[in-house]
Formats: structure tokens, C-alpha cells, sequence
């Protein structure tokens, strides 16, 4: 094999090689977890959002999109965003219930697997603005999220959000894409978000950090909606630009 056609193939495996990282850091998730280390856990999980969040875009940009590819990424994402919130969810909130709770727990791949399921055959929806349900990643990384400030959240709260998350997989609502908006952009940001969270959450005290996270989310927002309406105005100048002169 000449060493060009060698390059090829580590150029045409790189997004499988970001989905692969998020399986690897969702089975290091439900290590950390079997192993009680729940805040590790669930930063593994928010870390495995990261190379979900790229894998695609990289793939579509690189033009080496493939069936492969996203079989590989369901498959992934099943570990990750399925699995191992699950684990984590059940050994910080439904241990005591003991087998009721690892069925309650066990819910949320159950439903993310349909979830997962119907999103690859379903050709109506995956092409345009929005999903249909929400997705499984969002899903996961709102438990992660929430395990987080388990020991602030009531049991009650958590367990309802939990439910509500699965059900919501499942559903018919339309929930908006954003894959309008530029993704090296995006990506960059959504990291930053990330790699802020964890190290607030590795190297302060329990309730120091909140705060912190709650500015950082402001801030991504407020950006994306800047950047909305900086994006319309440049559509409405490309458009006056391109009309006839009188």
C-alpha cells in the first residue's frame, strides 16, 4: 500500500475516529461510575458531547460521509448518552430502590435506542430545520448536567426530569436544529463551555461553581442569538448588493 493511499484512508477515518472517542470516553464514563467517582462520570460524558459535536461536521465538510459512519455513531451515542447516564443516574438517585431502580433507570437507552432508531430511517425529518424528538445527546448530557448538582436537586425534581427526558425522546415535537449555525463556530464555543465546566467542577468547592456555569450557559446563548442577527443583516446586505441598479 503506497503511502498516499494510506493518507487517504487516515483522511477518510478521522470523523470515525472522533465517533469512536465519544464511545471511549461513554465507557470511561460508566467506569468512573461503577468505581463512585459520579463527577468524573458525568464529565466524561459532557466530554464525549465535545467529539459528537464534531464528528458529523467533519464528516460532511470532508465529504467523506458513509452509512458506516452514522450506524457508527448510533452506536456510539447509545454508550454514551444512553448507557452511561443511566448507570450514573441509577448509583446517585434510585440505588435505594434497589432492582425497582435499575428498571426506572433503565428506561432512558431503552427509549433513546428508538429514539436513535427512528431518527436514521425517518427521511422527512432529518433533513430539514428541526428533529423530531429530542435528541438522545441533548438528553444525556442534561442528566450529566443535572448529576452534577444532584446534592442541591431534589430526588423528586430529578427523577420527574428524568422520566420527562425519556418520554420526550420518543415524542413528535419539533425541536430546532442548529445545524444552520456555523459549526467550527458552534464547536468552538460548546468546547470552551464544556472545558470551563470542567474545570470549575475539578478545582473548586461543591457549591462555588454554580454560579459559574449558569454565566457560561448566558454567555453561549446570548452568542448564538448575536450571531443570529449578525448573520440576518449580512443576508439583507448580500441581497441589497445583488439587486438590479435603476
Amino acid at each position: 500500500m503506497t503511502v498516499r493511499r494510506i493518507e487517504l484512508l487516515i483522511f477518510r477515518h478521522i470523523p470515525n475516529g472522533l465517533t469512536l472517542s465519544n464511545l471511549l470516553f461513554g465507557f470511561l464514563s460508566i467506569g468512573a461510575t461503577s468505581l463512585g467517582d459520579y463527577q468524573n462520570a458525568a464529565i466524561f460524558i459532557l466530554i464525549g458531547m465535545m467529539f459528537d459535536s464534531m464528528d458529523g461536521w467533519t464528516a460532511r465538510k470532508m465529504g467523506v460521509e458513509t452509512s458506516f459512519g452514522k450506524e457508527l455513531d448510533s452506536l456510539a451515542d447509545i454508550v454514551t448518552f444512553g448507557a452511561a447516564p443511566a448507570m450514573l443516574i441509577f448509583w446517585t438517585t434510585f440505588s435505594n430502590l434497589g432492582f425497582i431502580g435499575l428498571l426506572i433507570a433503565g428506561t432512558f437507552p431503552v427509549f433513546g435506542a428508538i429514539r436513535l432508531a427512528r431518527f436514521n430511517i425517518d427521511t422527512e425529518t432529518t433533513s430539514k430545520s428541526y428533529f423530531t424528538g429530542v435528541p438522545i445527546t441533548a438528553a444525556g448530557g442534561i442528566i450529566a448536567l443535572l448529576s452534577l448538582f444532584n446534592y442541591i436537586i431534589p430526588q423528586a425534581a430529578l427523577s420527574a426530569v428524568y422520566m420527562l427526558l425519556c418520554i420526550l425522546m420518543v415524542s413528535r415535537i419539533p425541536v430546532p436544529s442548529l445545524k444552520e449555525v456555523p459549526v467550527p463556530k458552534y464547536t468552538v464555543i460548546i468546547t470552551m463551555l464544556l472545558v470551563s465546566l470542567i474545570i470549575v467542577t475539578r478545582y473548586n468547592a461543591l457549591i462555588e461553581y454554580s454560579n459559574l456555569i449558569v454565566l457560561a450557559i448566558i454567555i453561549y446563548i446570548l452568542f448564538l442569538i448575536v450571531f443570529a442577527v449578525l448573520k440576518k443583516k449580512r443576508i439583507r446586505k448580500a441581497e441589497g448588493y445583488g439587486e438590479p441598479h435603476s
